[in-house]
């Protein structure tokens, strides 16, 4: 095999659609350059003939973009195919509705953003000069002409999405731009080959009751024309030396005519892979190699894969039915966040910028990311880092609050990406769980499909059948669930409209929590006791220099035009507004309004994780929406779209902290629970204090000792003399053990008596950044130093702090750019620092 890269001389034009009469002599008489892997967007931002998208207006002044058909053309040099020669153009990404020619010959149409294709062209190319053309069409237009001809389904967009294999938040979400791109969006090659070449390699990993790894590496071979009048073929499977185990190799011999084979590896005493904060999660070089009998290789495969087994508990208990994901035969409580496309400008994101969100993720003491089903089956960079970093993934099928049809062309363009990415991502430790869809079975039943439909299919074989067959086949160590949210029982009695169990049902499988920010306050999480939390969350702002950067000065107010277009959600504003009300105060001020909501943000979502943590086991995982942001916007996410983690961040990074202390009802009675996600027990000394918040004169004090075996939850009940506060507006209830801290209050924050002048704040400049220390002389709540407003690149170590009475904390911002002596100056005004240092207890100025 060999392979001639295709991504230089590209140029890109528009063929039809509605151009703009100023952009004509440059899109349509001429041609601009376009960098491939590129999209329709990022050429046009790189020739300066639009502006930023993701800035102002720009996003509805582009629109035009969504109903114009491209054509990206090239040239290369190629010599023709040899006698028995296979040729083969390859791209493993159109984005999306495409004609392929060459040398003026259709040689091939896609109409799959999801899949990869290869187009024989053997009997085309020529010596010397080819020239490849690549025809795009609008999506838009085709999803509409596919919904005229099988009928438009149910969505939650106006944008027929579902009627085209396209990234579904392409066409807008509540969180994410109608930016509908077009172009070649993964890489482009010839390839030669002769005899056979590897079409498809799955490493499928087990691991034994007595610890031998066993890797079994299933190969689909593509065969030449004249495959029988050629010799045998050998496969040799090689997994390297390390982590104290040595080289492994054994080799298969392949007759002429048979298409696929299976090389198996043994490895006794196998290094086992694990989750972060479960152990180490090595990982090995495995190699295959195709060659002939007489020594010559013809193609080579590299991935790297680790030891270890997952199972889903979905056995039905005195509950109802758990959803418990079990890795090497340990249960695991889930502490993640859903991820999303981290931009929606696909080709711009980098392994770099995939490591930097990972890791933000782990520095929020996350173990598991999923993935959601309305962007894209991730690439092997984010798999690459996941495994590294022994972050599990959950992997939806990409399938998003729609109704899909089960008809042609829809049907086979389903199985063959769900093929090719199942078959594609089975070398990934990390990856442990397929996933049906995201809110499909839910929306069937609830959303008023059922009418709308009349009959028609709506994805449900997706889901029962196709899926969970391709997995059994293709990947067979990994379970499948039919969706999220999922009730085991529901799928298999919903065909006959009387499902006995609800899609969303807390005592059943997976549920998403969208009542609290929809409808009601976030106190209601503890209405409910999910089995496993798949998807709940709540809204906030993105950090002010992001948001400063996406819309004009003038335009900060959350009425403007600018902010509306950055804030997606239905009655969004109205919302954060509602939210607001029962627990801080209602500010009137922009500045103060960003900061409350952000602020409101973090608690809402750290008070459902602590809610459902402590009730390990029965729920056993909690997964966030979401990690992360496409672009600059008002949005769920924890880090914003220019990468900056917002107070969000921190409230997770101390709500999944492996131990945890937490003031919750138990029969209605304040009850401490404690958390336990370590290795090793947790003994000492519990101290609790009720005390006064101005002051911090103890009323009452109270030690309590305590056990903790590992990976378990314990209840400390708490006298009445601690939990009845004799002014609930000044007091509050403090339990520590070790290092970890709980402070509970007894009275809203926007109730309590608190000092809005209550910390001394002071800067100085050190080398990388700058260290704020910060005294209290009264109690401060969630003391937090908004480090994009000391300098634009400023991330500080910690946000959240809340300091009592007497109490000091040193903050550390750290900048590439560092901080100024001038800069450091600036923040002495007292204008200043309220901007930069803000708390619970700043709230009230407003």
């Amino acid at each position: 095999m060999t392979s001639q890269t295709l991504h230089t001389g590209w140029t890109l034009r528009a063929t039809g659609g509605p151009v703009p009469p100023e952009l004509t002599s440059r899109l349509v008489e001429d041609t601009v350059p376009a960098q491939v892997p590129g999209t329709s967007h990022t050429a046009l931002l790189d020739a300066g003939l639009i502006p930023d998208p993701y800035l102002d207006l720009h996003e509805t002044e582009l629109a035009w973009m969504h109903l114009v058909d491209w054509r990206y053309e090239t040239t290369f040099t190629a010599s023709p195919a040899a006698d028995g020669e296979q040729l083969e153009l390859v791209f493993d990404g159109l984005d999306t509705v495409a004609t392929v020619s060459l040398n003026g010959t259709e040689v091939g149409r896609a109409a799959n953003q999801h899949r990869s294709y290869r187009f024989d062209v053997a009997a085309l190319v020529v010596d010397g000069e080819n020239h490849l053309v690549v025809d795009l069409r609008s999506a838009l237009t085709h999803a509409r002409e596919v919904a005229d001809q099988i009928v438009l389904r149910p969505r939650a967009y106006d944008h027929p999405f579902n009627m085209v294999r396209k990234m579904a938040c392409s066409f807008g979400w509540d969180w994410g731009p109608d930016l509908q791109t077009a172009g070649i969006w993964k890489g482009v090659r010839l390839e030669r080959w002769t005899l056979a070449h590897l079409a498809q390699v799955r490493p499928l990993v087990t691991v034994g009751p007595d610890g031998t790894g066993h890797v079994d590496v299933h190969v689909d071979l593509g065969r030449g024309v004249d495959d029988r009048h050629h010799g045998d073929v050998i496969l040799t499977a090689t997994l390297a030396a390390a982590h104290g185990i040595g080289d492994h190799v054994a080799t298969v011999t392949v007759v002429p005519g048979d298409p696929t084979a299976v090389v198996h590896l043994e490895v006794p005493g196998a290094p086992l892979w694990w989750p972060v904060g479960y152990g180490e999660h090595p990982l090995f070089d495995l190699s295959l190699t195709l060659g002939t009998t007489d020594g010559v290789t013809l193609e080579t495969y590299e991935r790297r894969i680790g030891f270890r087994t997952v199972e889903l508990d979905t056995t039905p208990d005195d509950q109802g039915t758990p959803f418990t994901i079990s890795v090497n035969g340990q249960p695991v409580f889930v502490k993640g966040a859903n991820w999303i496309p981290d931009d929606h400008l696909l080709t711009r994101i980098t392994r770099e910028r995939l490591e930097r969100r990972v890791d933000q993720a782990l520095d929020a003491n996350m173990n598991l990311l999923r993935v959601w089903g309305g962007g894209i089956y991730e690439t092997e960079d984010f798999y690459d880092v996941c495994d590294e970093r022994g972050v599990m993934v959950w992997q939806d099928f990409l399938l998003a609050c729609a109704a899909y049809p089960e008809e042609e062309p829809i049907w086979s363009e389903m199985e063959a990406e769900a093929r090719e990415n199942v078959a594609r991502l089975t070398p990934h430790a990390s990856l442990v769980l397929w996933n049906g869809g995201n809110e499909n079975l839910w929306g069937y039943l609830d959303w008023g499909w059922q009418q709308d439909l009349e009959g028609r299919t709506w994805g449900f074989r997706y889901y029962t059948e196709l899926f969970p067959a391709i997995v059994a086949e293709l990947d067979p160590t990994r379970p499948y669930c039919d969706g999220s949210p999922y009730s085991p029982g529901f799928t298999a009695e919903v065909a006959s409209g009387a499902p006995a169990v609800h899609p969303n049902d807390a005592d059943h499988g997976t549920r998403h929590e969208w009542e609290v920010w929809n409808r009601v306050d976030y106190t209601t999480y503890r209405d409910q006791v999910p089995r496993f939390s798949s998807e709940f969350g709540f809204q906030g702002p993105p950090a002010w220099t992001t948001l400063t950067r996406s819309i004009p000065e003038a335009a900060l107010t959350k009425e403007s035009p600018e902010f509306l277009l950055h804030q997606k959600a239905a009655d969004g504003n109205l919302k954060l507004d509602r939210g607001l009300e029962p627990h801080l105060p209602t500010p009137s001020a922009f500045d103060d309004w960003h900061w409350t909501t952000q602020l409101n943000q973090a608690h809402a979502v750290q008070y459902g994780i602590e809610h459902y943590r402590s009730h390990w086991p029965r729920t056993a995982g909690s997964i966030v929406w979401q990690l992360n942001d496409c672009w600059p916007v008002t949005s769920w996410a924890a880090v914003d779209g220019d990468e900056r983690p917002k107070p969000l961040f921190y409230a997770l990074r101390h709500a999944y902290a492996d131990r945890l202390l937490t003031v919750q009802p138990r029969d209605g009675v304040p009850t401490l629970v404690v958390v336990n996600d370590h290795a090793e027990a947790w003994d000492g000394q519990v101290t609790l204090r009720r005390l006064d918040v101005s002051g911090g004169e103890q009323s009452q004090t109270e030690q309590v000792s305590v056990s903790v075996p590992a990976r378990s939850v314990h209840e400390v009940p708490l006298s009445a003399a601690l939990t009845t506060p004799g002014d609930a507006t000044r007091e509050v209830l403090v339990a520590e053990l070790d290092d970890v801290r709980e402070i509970h209050l007894f009275a809203e924050p926007k109730d309590l008596v608190l000092d809005p002048s209550a910390v001394d704040v002071s800067f100085r400049a050190v080398e990388g950044g700058l260290v704020v220390d910060v005294s209290a002389a009264t109690l401060a709540l969630d003391v937090s130093v908004l480090a994009d407003r000391i300098v634009p690149d400023g991330v500080v170590d910690d946000m959240l702090v809340s300091l009592l009475p007497g109490e000091a904390h040193t903050f550390l911002v750290s900048s590439g750019a560092g901080v100024s002596a001038e800069r450091v100056a600036e923040l002495a005004a007292a204008d200043v620092v309220a901007s930069v240092v803000r708390s619970v207890n700043s709230c009230a100025r407003s």
